[in-house]
This record gives C-alpha cells, structure tokens and sequence, in this order.
C-alpha cells in the first residue's frame, strides 16, 4: 500500500513595506481628512444661510429677530402671499422664465454651433477667432456697462427707423424691453459656452461624422443629428450654468430695465423688496421673495446633478 504524502507550500514571508510608501500614505491620508473638513465647513457655510432664509419666511418679525435657526411656532404662508401679490413677485418670476429661456436657448444654439466650427474646421483665422471668445471671460462687465447701455439704445432707435413694425421692433428689442435685454445675455454667456464646448467637441471621435458625410449628410445634418447627441452630456452641463448664471444676473438687468418696472426680473424685484422691508418691517416677505428665488434652482440642480457630473467628467474620460 503506497503511501501519499501532501507538501504545504509555506508562503513567502511578508516583507514590510518600504518608509518611503508607508510616509505617501500617511500624507495623502492627511490630506483626504483636510479636504474632507473643508467640505463640511464649506457646507455648512452655504447650507447654514439657506436654512435661516426658509425659516424665517414662515415666522413673525419677533420670532426672526430671536432664535436664528428655531422652528417657527407655527406654519405661516402669509408672508408668501405677501410676497406673490403685493410686492409682486409672481411678475418678477415670470419675466425671468422668459428671459433665461429665451436667452439660454439663443446661447446654446449659437454657442455650440460656433464651438463645432472652432473645434472641427480648420480654417485660416480659427485661433484668433476662439482667442476672442476666451477673452470674453477676463473682461470684466463693469467696464462694458455704459457702452452696452448706449449700444441697446442706438439699436432699438435703429430699429425704430424700420417701415411698418418699426415701432415693434423698438419696443421689443430697444432699451427697457425683454428682447434687449435676451440679447445682451446671450452676448454676456457665449466667451464661457464657447470655450467649454469647443473642449468638448474636440473630444468627440470624428469617424462617426464622416461617416455621415460619406452618406451624403450635409454639415448641418451631420450637427444636428450625429453631434449634437453625442455631446448630450457637455451641452446639459453648459445649459444649467448659463441658467444659474443668468437667473442670477442682476446688475444687467439693472441698467437695461431700469425705468420698465413691469418687465423688471426677479434680482431687481428682491432688491426693492429688501429696500421696503426696512420701511415696513416685512422680514418675512422678504425672505419669502428670497426662498422663491432659491428653490427653483435647486430644484433644477438636484434634478439635473447627474447630467452636470457627467459633462464635466466626460471630456476627461475620452
């Protein structure tokens, strides 16, 4: 009877790691509890604010002036309504929705498509043509608000010139008009769309596209139907920070509506708000403005938190 036996192969012995490894780990481990603490302070600092302004739209002047971060005693919509109807702030939101919708979808059409043609199209010029845009994002507005303001006039008294509609024309795209003002935002938001998606489009495959134009698709086709899709994800990134940007634009408004306090938009609205509030001691109203003003971008943002990761992470992936 033959006898087996069974060999144990012992394992190599573990050598400890080398100091220069062991003192990388313990820096970045130091570094990722840094950054981690800077991220809760940071939250805190934004969260903190938020939290007081909903808050104290549900309270009395009495209870907003004692405890910053207590409950209200109980739930009041008064001031909401208030805030709707008095100091008109319904008008307020709805001339904003017209505004950045028109002026968001007027930046992205002639953003991206001026970003494709940087980023696709060799042609003599293209450089300087795409440094012009980038330098859009260092000039400072402030400098370019009386030549925009004299700018919007000189064109709705132009326009003005024009046979038949000529006072249309004035009205809706002059001085003191919503068209005025869209235009003045899409000119304001195309440096930043421009160089963000001319990025994107660079990382984009070309084979698909010409693809397409050996099938016979022309260049807008191919634009719309092959590239545009593909660059879904950058284009949705681009599109909530031109809405958040101009949503919260109010120093534009300031100049090119100053005297129309019916076509005033939402920031112009809250600050007169907040100067009469001191008159007539409505805090609640006022942080009810406020709260309007809030929750409709987190709502879009909390929506669209998934898309906005994606674009800005897709250009690094590819």
């Amino acid at each position: 009877m033959a006898l087996t036996t069974t060999q144990t192969k012992t394992p190599p012995p573990v050598r400890p790691a080398p100091a220069r490894s062991r003192y990388v780990r313990r820096e970045r481990n130091v570094f990722t509890g840094l950054s981690h603490v800077a991220l809760v302070v940071w939250s805190i600092t934004v969260i903190l604010p938020i939290l007081w302004t909903f808050l104290g739209a549900f309270k009395t002047n009495t209870e907003l002036f004692g405890s910053a971060l207590s409950l209200p005693s109980e739930l009041r919509l008064d001031a909401w309504g208030r805030a709707w109807e008095r100091a008109h702030v319904g008008q307020y939101m709805i001339n904003s929705v017209i505004v950045v919708t028109f002026s968001t979808a007027g930046t992205m059409l002639f953003g991206s498509m001026a970003a494709y043609v940087l980023a696709r199209y060799p042609f003599r010029g293209n450089r300087m043509i795409y440094f012009l845009f980038v330098a859009g994002l260092v000039f400072p507005i402030y400098l370019a608000l009386v030549p925009l303001f004299l700018v919007v006039l000189r064109v709705g008294e132009f326009l003005g010139q024009a046979p038949l509609i000529g006072s249309f024309l004035e009205t809706t795209f002059g001085l003191n008009s919503h068209g005025g003002l869209i235009l003045v935002y899409i000119a304001y938001s195309l440096p930043f769309t421009v160089f963000f998606m001319a990025a994107f489009f660079r990382t984009l495959p070309t084979s698909v596209a010409e693809a397409a134009m050996i099938d016979g698709a022309s260049h807008t086709r191919t634009f719309f139907q092959i590239m545009v899709p593909m660059a879904k994800p950058g284009l949705i990134s681009i599109t909530i920070f031109n809405v958040l940007g101009q949503w919260n634009q109010y120093l534009l408004p300031l100049v090119l509506l100053s005297t129309a306090r019916d076509k005033w938009v939402l920031t112009q609205g809250i600050a007169d708000i907040s100067v009469t509030a001191g008159y007539e001691a409505d805090w609640p109203g006022l942080f009810a403005a406020l709260s309007m003003a809030i929750i409709p971008m987190i709502i879009i943002y909390v929506i669209f938190q998934r898309q906005i990761q994606a674009g800005l992470t897709a250009g690094a992936v590819k």
